[in-house]
């Protein structure tokens, strides 16, 4: 692609092929990058959920930034309604800003990071281990230095990723949580899940989503909506909207949204919805006929036929794999969108791939 000018294509030149970016082809490569990672890691995770159920952690400490966050959220949530075990977000500024020093004792510390150097994420690290923590690094970098100061190291095993835009190694973020609760809990459906997880993002990436490209080209504001485990994916799409595409959007719970946001929705507003196959489903689902019947522009991400409004095609799956088959289709479509409204999503403006906080 030619250089950007702000993050913009140059309107002068034709719109460049979906086909041409770095996100696309990264985020093409999910589902090998899974595969390798499940086998890679197999060992290790194995012998690590066997320290876990021998002495279960008193709760769980996740703790990233960015696209990270969004897969800690679907970490807590996978966390506590397979295993039972009480997570909590810890704010990287509570140690590197405030100077404070929670008790973390007998806590499992997770660290989400792709490139594993950012100062904040390393002191609250750091931290924990010395609270007496056990420290589990997600990483993409291997030879960073969370990797190094990290109890257990689980390599992402998503390769360079050049596009500012995460892809392929915030879905191999969430594999690897959920590799690592498969085998702590010791779930034959799980298990099961995994094996078949590679081939479903494979036909994930494939789906059409083309209705979400064409309609958003001109949007100024959106919701995207889920819940649960599907929460975590909401927050990754809303993320990828402002920053690939220079679109507002708020990521809402389907249920919080009615604490107040849906007061905005009226006819026009355009509103995403991920319907998680699982108990979060039908309140997500009636939430979308709500503003639907509003007037509202809604698409929704189901493996129902009957969803409300515009249906994203949404393979069956284990309520666990559902997210990252979302987010695997989502991809495809935000890389489109951000070209038909004149972005580069490679070369976002003011950010760079790796961003480093204090």
């Amino acid at each position: 692609m030619n250089a950007p000018i702000d993050g913009r294509i140059d309107p002068s030149i034709a719109e460049p092929a979906p086909e041409s970016t770095l996100m696309h082809s990264e985020a093409a490569q999910a589902a090998d990058v899974v595969a390798v990672q499940f086998r890679r890691n197999a060992d290790t995770i194995a012998a690590l959920a066997a320290e876990l159920r021998a002495s279960p952690p008193a709760f769980i400490a996740t703790c990233a930034r960015g696209s990270s966050d969004h897969a800690a959220t679907y970490a807590k949530y996978l966390f506590e309604t397979q295993l039972g075990v009480v997570t909590a977000s810890l704010s990287p500024s509570v140690h590197s800003v405030y100077a404070a020093r929670p008790n973390l004792r007998g806590a499992l510390f997770v660290a989400i990071s792709q490139s594993g150097k950012s100062p904040d994420l390393l002191r609250n690290a750091e931290a924990a281990r010395d609270a007496g923590a056990r420290v589990v690094a997600l990483v993409n970098a291997e030879d960073s230095p969370l990797a190094q100061l990290a109890d257990v190291t689980l390599p992402l095993c998503a390769g360079p990723e050049r596009s500012v835009a995460a892809t392929k190694s915030y879905l191999a973020s969430l594999s690897a949580v959920l590799q690592l609760v498969a085998h702590w809990r010791g779930d034959a459906a799980l298990h099961d899940a995994l094996a078949s997880l590679p081939e479903a993002l494979r036909d994930a990436w494939r789906a059409d989503w083309s209705s979400l490209t064409d309609g958003l080209v001109d949007a100024r504001n959106l919701f995207v909506l889920g819940r649960g485990l599907g929460l975590g994916a909401a927050q990754e799409a809303a993320l990828k909207f402002k920053e690939t595409c220079g679109l507002h959007a708020e990521a809402y719970s389907s249920a919080e949204v009615k604490h107040g946001p849906m007061a905005l929705v009226g006819p026009g507003f355009p509103v995403l919805c991920f319907a998680q196959p699982d108990e979060t489903g039908a309140g997500t689902l009636a939430m979308a006929r709500e503003f639907r019947e509003r007037g509202a522009q809604v698409w929704v991400a189901s493996s129902q036929d009957a969803a409300p409004g515009l249906r994203l095609p949404l393979g069956l799956s284990h309520p666990a794999c559902a997210p990252l088959l979302t987010v695997q289709s989502f991809y495809r479509a935000i890389n489109a969108l951000a070209l038909r409204r004149g972005f580069n999503p490679d070369v976002p403006p003011h950010l760079n791939k790796v961003t480093e906080t204090v």
